[in-house]
Order: structure tokens, then C-alpha cells, then sequence
């Protein structure tokens, strides 16, 4: 059977290896481990000698074991990777094309659509798999996130991936991380992999699950409790009785949507929920090798029963009691409990009416999930109800829709109007043909999915999109109301009877097994150097990379203010997604929509901003190119973790390619930030957060001290006012040696050519 396991050498390798490696850290460290320490050590990189590094401070390197890439994103990783001079990637990689087929009709007609209009991209993702060892994973094969759980996935192991969400394997016992595509180049390169050493915050989670409530109420909850940067610079370890008693797929949906609260990662002990998983999913030997090492693919007991003394942070969550929750709109953090969301609703003046509910995602997408929705859907056909929300379902991976059309699951969905989708991500990451004659107008949705910043889903400002659990969007559709409570309202149905709906019912994992006719998988070609590779250079889609040149101090005199970003700022601000997916490989093109969902602090306007050269307004990008063609470089403020949410790395490659050479704020979310230094630029922040009031859009902006840049030595920042004023004022950074070797470079790709050169 272990042919038939992806890498299994290598998982075997692991877990005979595994125990020496947690004793040995054990030891030096003098103390019990919690299971993130033991994953973390037993991956330290050479050029990391095992040592008790210090918490959020101390920069670490690490040897994951694998790679994952999904085709929005692997277009820019593996265009830098074919520039650094390796015959093949170094450990284990895959590429999934998941992002670039846009839902309007139905599975089938949308699939067609996303192959004829990406035939270029997909054939340059399989090329470029066939040609460096990477695994390739078809269109409609599934999300990213679902076919490493179902694949790839296993306890105790370290992955990077060039998703935010990649944290999702978390919920097979992993520390999966979220990079950009420069990290990915890292570790395929064979080169060690970079990340300051986490914090630990640990959820303790007692009773059980019940009713209505799911593992997407948990982090709901935790969301709530932690906001948007509450996780941030943390990994998030679950324990505890409630964490036992969940499904696999359910501790992957809480690790999930970690991503929203800017966490590192999230992950929880090996447990038999794991072990049934890995068995139902055809891995029955991995499960056997993680049952010989379960004592090191969980913590020390000394940490659990005494939580406090190992973690920085500890939160409690009572599962018996717990409420479901929705929470929105515009932000993950905003959580209402059940009882009280339709209060919110009438009190915020949200729309009440429910357009569209949209189930599935990479979140919640697994078997149970869609049979605990489909037992609601049959309900309803037997009482009588049909959906009065438009109403969509999007299956996670082939794997996943094979199984539940076989057993009956799609069925009971378009029985009450369900239109299923194609196996990719669709309406989450605004992949959506929306079905709307208004796309301005106020209007909400509420979904299963991760993520519902403002414009998200169908690029309309006005839409109040909102995140539940599948069972409550499922019922809120059938209701066609946000203010309808399923656990205490009736509905009134065809025969105007008053009918109320029993709590979901699901399944763990399917009685007949998983089945599945074509997984969509391409191993790659068995000799690459055979493999030709064509990018035509009048491609609107596709272009190769020229290499960034340094930042020069000359360069940081007298800058001008592209734009200076008010409130939140996400990458979906920075580079927008939906439309401009489809120039995702083509760094030029997709430069057009750099940061023109930016709000400006000086007029309140998207995508307008004035410009010195010309002393008028222009859209950002149009700035930017006006500045660098009169040789004048440009500079980027803005306020509290910018750079939330996604891990795309084009939110640091656009402002780079278009002359920008510093980026200044009050926080940064963590991918963000690191993107910006691996693309050699200066990523700083504000001493005192005050003195973003102090710029002004007239300003010349000058750095000061970049000619000594060196660890744990702040800079300065002049602004030369228009009224021939000044202010100066200092700028922190947490660049160490290494990273300021990026900026010198002109990026850390620059670095790593030159080091394979030499």
C-alpha cells in the first residue's frame, strides 16, 4: 500500500528519526515540550543549532518537508524558482489549479470556461512541474488546502505553502505555514527557510460539540476573542478534551480560518480522529507509523495539566456551551453569537434580506460538514421548503464531490435549488460570475468560506458578507433572512404550515468509503531536463522575471508620498484578486492594480491620488509609473496591520516593480512583511504611531541612516513640507543580517543565485 502513499520514504525517514529529535530538544531545553516545540525542533536547519530560542525575537531556520503552491500564486514562485540554477526542486512539491476557475454557471460549464481561457497558464504550470520534479494537480481536481489534508498532509510534520490558508493541515497534527512565493524558492532552492521564532498561545477546549454548534463556531469564537492581530507573531496549540472529541476535518476548519487572526499557524495533538482520517483516506501506514510515535506528535502531559507555565497565552473554551456564531460583516472578528445576531442585524441597519448563501471552500468542504448541511437540505424537502436564498455548494476536491454525489449528498441540495460548483475556490476569493443586475447595490451574503473584507467575494463594496458555519448558512438560505434563528424560529412552507428545523445530523467520514474515479493527478515527467519551457514575450499573462537592482541611498533623498493609506488595508487593498487573477504570472500587468483598493488619507478616495510631477490626481499605479519615469523615487504610509489576509506575495513585488522603496506603517500583518524584505525593500514601522498624522500628501520624504542599516538600529525619517517646515522622526525594523543581505542584493532571490553561482 505504500506505494501509493505520496513520499512515503520520506514520512518513514521522519518518524524513525522523530524520537532522538524530541529527546535531544528535551534535553537542551530542560523541560516538558509542548507539540509546536517538538515540531519546531525536530525541523531545525543546520545553520540553526539546536538551542532555547528566545520567543517573537530570535530569528530561526528551519527544513520543512514539503511545498505546496496553488496556481495564482505558483505562477511568480516558480518564475523566480526557474531563475536560482536548480535542476530540480529539493523536497517534495506540488502546484494545484484551484484559483483561476471563475463560478458563474454550474461545475461543468465553469470548468470549460476556466480551461479555454487559461489553457497558457495551466500548460506553463504543468511544464514547469514536468520540468523540476513538482507534482501537478489538474483543474477541478480540488482546493489547494483539501487535497493536502486528503494526500499530503501527516502529524508532526513542517510545511510551507504559498496560500495563507495553507495553515489548514494544521488539522492533521502539521505546523503548516503560509508564505510568499520567495520562501517557497527557499526551501525547493534546498536552502534553509527563515521565520522568527513563534509565541504559544494555547486553547484549551473542554466538553463536547452539540446541536448546531461545529469546529467553524470554535475559531468564530477565538476570532472574537483575539480580533484580526490577536494571533499575530503566535502559534496557535489546541488541547484538551473538546479537541479529542472533534472530527480531523473539523480541527482543519479551526486551523483554517487561523489566517484571520494573523496566527502563524494553528495545530492540534495526533488523537484518533487523526488516525481514522489517515486510514478512510488510504494512508493506513502513515497512521501506523504516527501510532508507534503518538508520545512526540502530542505535548508533554506536564504542559496540558499545567498550561499557564508553557504557553505565553492560554484561552478556555466550554464546547457544551458554546453558541454558533456569524460573524461580519466586512471583517472575520466581528462575532455575534446566534441569540443576538439578528438584533445586530436590525440595529446596524444590515440588510435582512439574504441574497446568496455559499457553502464549501477550503474551510469547510469535508464530508461531515456537507452531510450535517445536506441532513437540513433533506429536511426541508420533506417540510416542504425550498431555498428562498440563491443557494451554492462547493465541493473541496474531486475526492470529496465524487463521494457525496455517489452517496446521495448533492441530491438533497438540488432538490431545494443548490447549484454545485466546480472543485475550486471560486466565490471565496471573488472568482464569481455573480448573478446580479445591480453590483453597487447594499445587499448581503453570507457564506462558509474564510475571509469577507469588503469587495472580497463579488467586488461590490455594498455587499454585507458574513461567515457561519455550513449548517447555519444553509439554514439562513432556506429562510432567506438573516434574522432567522434555526434553533428557535419556524417556517412557514408551501402549505402554509409552520415547520421548525431539527439540529443537523452528519457523518464523520462516509460508511462506504471514499471513491473517486479521476483524483486529477500528474506525476511529473520522470527525466525534466527534457522538458522545454515557452513563454512568449507578447504574452498578456505570462513574463519572465528581471531581477530587482538594490536599494541605493541616494535612491531614499527626497521621495515623494504615492499613497498614504487610511484604516484597513489588506492585500486584497494592495493587489486585488478576481479579475486581475489572470495576470498573476505577468509582473507588469498585474502592477495595474497596485494598491487601488487603498482608501487615501487625504481625500478619502480609492485609487486617487495627487501627484507632484504632474500636480494632479491619478489612479495609484499611474502615480507610481510617473514617478519613476522622471527618476523620483516614492514611498508608502499606512496604519495598523497592513498587508492582513493573504499571502500574495504580488502585494510586494507591484509597489517594488513600480519604484517604491520603503513602505512605513503602524503594524504589519506578518506574511506581509516578509514579502516586502524578500523582495528588497525597506518594511518599517513607526516609533511613535502618532507621527503618520504628521505627513502630508505634498511632502518630500528623506530616510536617514541607511548608509549604517544594521540589526536593532532604528532609522529616521525627514518630511520636507511644502511650507518649508520639517519633521523628523524615528522608524523601527526587525531586519537582521541576513534580511539586510536581501535589501543589499536588490532581493533574497538576488542572495540565493549568488550563492549557487559561488
Amino acid at each position: 500500500m505504500s506505494a501509493n502513499i505520496f513520499d512515503f520514504a520520506m514520512i518513514e525517514r521522519f518518524y524513525t528519526e522523530l524520537p532522538a529529535r524530541v529527546a535531544a530538544a528535551r534535553k537542551a531545553l530542560s523541560r516538558p515540550l509542548t507539540l509546536t516545540e517538538k515540531i519546531l525542533f525536530s525541523h531545525l536547519h543546520p545553520e540553526s543549532p539546536l538551542a532555547d530560542f528566545k520567543r517573537g525575537d530570535d530569528y530561526v531556520f528551519f527544513a520543512p518537508d514539503r511545498v505546496a503552491m496553488q496556481d495564482a500564486t505558483a505562477q511568480m514562485a516558480l518564475l523566480q524558482f526557474m531563475t536560482c540554477g536548480r535542476p530540480q526542486v529539493a523536497v517534495p512539491s506540488t502546484v494545484h489549479c484551484d484559483h483561476l476557475i471563475q463560478a458563474k454557471d454550474g461545475s461543468a460549464a465553469d470548468l470549460k470556461t476556466a480551461l479555454d481561457k487559461n489553457s497558457e497558464v495551466f500548460q506553463f504550470l504543468q511544464d514547469v512541474s514536468n520540468k523540476y520534479g513538482i507534482g501537478f494537480w489538474k483543474p477541478g481536481a480540488g482546493i489547494i488546502h483539501q487535497i493536502v489534508l486528503e494526500n499530503y498532509a501527516f502529524p508532526g510534520a513542517m510545511m510551507i505553502g504559498t496560500d495563507s490558508h495553507t495553515v489548514n493541515a494544521g488539522g492533521l497534527g502539521m505546523v503548516a505555514i503560509g508564505v510568499g512565493g520567495a520562501d517557497a524558492v527557499d526551501v525547493m532552492s534546498g536552502l534553509a527557510w527563515e521565520l522568527r521564532m513563534p509565541k504559544l498561545l494555547g486553547v484549551k477546549l473542554t466538553g463536547k460539540l452539540n446541536g448546531w454548534a461545529s469546529p467553524k463556531d470554535v475559531i468564530l469564537k477565538v476570532a472574537g476573542i483575539l480580533t484580526v492581530e490577536g494571533g499575530t507573531g503566535y502559534i496557535l496549540e489546541y488541547f484538551g478534551e473538546g479537541a479529542e472529541a472533534m472530527s480531523c476535518t473539523g480541527k482543519g476548519t479551526i486551523c483554517n480560518m487561523g489566517a484571520e487572526i494573523g496566527a502563524t499557524t494553528s495545530t492540534f495533538g495526533y488523537d484518533e480522529s487523526m488516525r481514522r482520517y489517515l486510514q478512510a483516506t488510504g494512508r493506513a501506514e502513515v497512521a501506523a507509523l504516527a501510532e508507534i510515535a503518538k508520545a512526540d506528535l502530542t505535548a508533554d502531559a506536564e504542559v496540558y495539566a499545567n498550561p499557564a507555565a508553557y504557553f505565553d497565552k492560554v484561552i478556555e473554551i466550554d464546547l457544551s456551551t458554546l453558541e454558533p456564531h456569524v460573524n461580519g460583516p466586512f471583517t472575520p472578528d466581528l462575532a455575534w453569537p446566534l441569540s443576538k445576531f439578528a438584533q445586530a442585524v436590525k440595529d446596524n441597519d444590515y440588510p435582512a434580506k439574504l441574497e446568496v448563501g455559499l457553502i464549501g471552500s477550503c474551510t469547510n468542504s469535508s464530508y461531515e460538514d456537507l452531510s450535517r448541511a445536506a441532513s437540513l437540505a433533506r429536511q426541508a424537502a420533506e417540510k416542504q421548503l425550498i431555498a428562498q436564498s440563491e443557494f451554492t455548494i462547493t465541493p473541496g476536491s474531486e475526492l470529496i464531490r465524487y463521494t457525496v454525489e455517489r452517496d446521495g449528498l448533492l441530491n438533497d441540495f438540488e432538490k431545494i435549488g443548490g447549484v454545485v460548483l466546480s472543485n475550486a475556490c471560486g466565490p471565496c476569493i471573488g472568482q464569481w460570475a455573480r448573478h446580479t443586475t445591480d453590483n453597487t447595490r447594499k445587499n448581503s451574503i453570507i457564506t462558509s468560506f474564510n475571509r469577507n473584507f469588503k469587495s472580497r467575494n463579488d467586488g461590490n463594496p455594498n455587499t454585507h458578507s458574513f461567515v457561519a458555519s455550513p449548517e447555519i448558512v444553509t439554514a439562513l438560505s432556506i429562510a432567506g433572512s438573516l434574522t432567522f434563528n434555526p434553533l428557535t424560529d419556524t417556517l412557514t412552507n408551501k402549505d402554509g404550515q409552520q415547520v421548525k428545523l431539527d439540529p443537523p445530523v452528519g457523518v464523520e467520514l462516509p460508511p462506504a468509503g471514499f471513491d473517486v474515479q479521476d483524483a486529477g493527478y500528474l506525476a511529473p515527467a520522470a527525466y525534466g531536463a527534457t522538458v522545454n519551457i515557452n513563454v512568449s514575450p507578447t504574452s498578456d499573462r505570462l513574463q519572465l522575471l528581471q531581477p530587482f537592482s538594490p536599494i541605493t541611498n541616494p535612491q531614499l533623498q527626497n521621495m515623494r508620498v504615492l499613497i498614504k493609506a487610511k484604516g484597513k488595508c489588506t492585500t486584497d487593498h494592495i493587489s486585488m484578486a478576481g479579475v486581475w487573477l489572470k495576470y498573476r504570472g505577468h509582473l507588469e500587468n498585474i502592477s495595474n492594480n497596485c494598491y487601488i483598493g487603498a482608501t487615501n488619507a487625504f481625500n478619502g478616495q480609492a485609487n486617487n491620488v495627487w501627484n507632484a510631477t504632474t500636480n494632479s490626481f491619478h489612479p495609484v499605479p499611474d502615480s507610481a509609473r510617473a514617478y519613476q519615469k522622471s527618476g523620483i523615487g516614492t514611498i508608502i504610509f499606512g496604519e495598523d496591520n497592513l498587508g492582513e489576509g493573504s499571502s500574495r506575495e504580488h502585494a510586494a513585488m507591484e509597489p517594488r516593480y513600480l519604484g517604491v522603496k520603503a513602505v512605513v506603517v503602524k503594524s504589519f500583518a506578518r506574511i506581509h512583511q516578509t514579502n516586502l524584505k524578500k523582495q528588497g525593500m525597506l518594511a518599517l514601522t513607526f516609533v511613535n504611531p502618532q507621527d503618520y498624522d504628521l505627513i502630508r500628501q505634498d511632502d518630500q520624504v528623506t530616510l536617514n541612516g541607511f548608509e549604517t542599516f544594521a540589526p536593532n538600529k532604528n532609522l529616521s525619517i525627514t518630511l520636507n513640507h511644502a511650507d518649508g517646515t520639517t519633521d523628523t522622526f524615528e522608524v523601527a525594523h526587525t531586519y537582521n543580517q541576513q534580511q539586510i543581505e536581501w535589501v543589499k542584493s536588490g532581493s533574497a532571490l538576488n542572495k540565493i543565485r549568488e550563492e549557487i553561482a559561488n
